[in-house]
């Protein structure tokens, strides 16, 4: 929502102040011109990038548009799966406690918190280093190392479509430029027109350099941006889930665990003690207690 709000202002002043100082909005329309930058620059973005990267940026888009970052409620339930796993493996079996961690879509303590199951590449991270500790011959820093390196890895495919992105935006101004030049050799096969429709050919043309620079700078890098920021906010949950792991290797209580990895989350969306408590307590019942936003 923050970004349809972002380019309602962008537009309104832009448009406003270009009604203001008089000018006249159909000029800026040319659609044409529109046609070549966009058209080029969605050509480069296609060529410059696999098939794979392509799907992932829409996909990286309408998480931006929709705001789709962790709230309250996410991470209570990673902290309150990752409770009930250290509970169990403190408490049971070596076998029992494997149930669970392979058979994750199986498992009654994976089913409470359907928000990490929906999430498929955070319940394999959970999963995966919840077998190295079942297994009890890896060392702590060993363990922080590989989860550095996946996280790593991670980072640098969730970001592939932010650089997909920027470079998109980088282009398009040039582009923009190329626009204009169409607009100007078209307008030089018309020197014999009457000045009035030789100015409307060149305005035309210098529309295809003000829709590059603008959609640069104005659109698609601060959506580039916003892309960067959804997926750094949602890799914030393999953090909580390194930080605590590594607690509870080093011999925390699971409830002193949670706290390593509740304070990995930023102030202005922790999760409070009490409600990390109340989320822990009612691991025993059918559903997790939901904390509000």
């Amino acid at each position: 929502m923050t970004i349809l709000l972002g380019l309602i202002i962008t537009l309104g002043c832009m448009l406003g102040g270009f009604m203001a100082m008089g000018g006249h909005v159909m000029v800026i329309w040319q659609p044409w011109e529109y046609v070549i930058i966009f058209g080029a620059s969605f050509g480069t973005f296609v060529v410059a990038n696999p098939m794979k990267t392509i799907k992932d940026s829409g996909k990286a888009l309408l998480e931006a548009f929709k705001g789709k970052i962790p709230k309250n409620d996410d991470f209570l339930a990673v902290l309150g799966l990752l409770f009930s796993l250290m509970r169990e493996i403190r408490a049971k079996s070596r076998n029992e406690v494997e149930a669970h961690i392979d058979a994750p879509d199986d498992s009654s303590i994976f089913q409470k918190y359907p928000t990490v199951m929906n999430n498929k590449d955070l319940m394999t991270f959970i999963c995966d280093y919840f077998r190295l500790i079942l297994i009890g011959n890896a060392r702590t820093h060993e363990i922080e190392a590989l989860m550095d390196e996946e996280i790593e890895t991670l980072q640098y495919d969730a970001m592939k479509p932010y650089h997909s992105m920027v470079a998109m935006s980088e282009g398009l101004p040039a582009l923009g430029i190329v626009a204009a030049v169409l607009g100007v050799i078209k307008a030089m096969g018309a020197l014999n027109e009457s000045p009035e429709v030789l100015g409307h050919l060149i305005g035309a043309a210098l529309v295809g350099t003000f829709a590059g620079i603008f959609m640069s700078y104005a659109v698609v890098s601060p959506i580039a941006t916003k892309i960067k920021t959804v997926r750094s906010k949602q890799l914030r949950l393999y953090i909580i889930v390194k930080q605590t792991l590594l607690a509870f290797m080093n011999g925390a209580m699971p409830q002193i665990a949670l706290e390593y990895g509740r304070k990995t989350i930023s102030s202005y969306e922790r999760p409070t003690i009490d409600a990390v408590e109340e989320q822990t307590l009612s691991t025993g019942s059918n559903e997790p207690v939901q904390q509000a936003a």
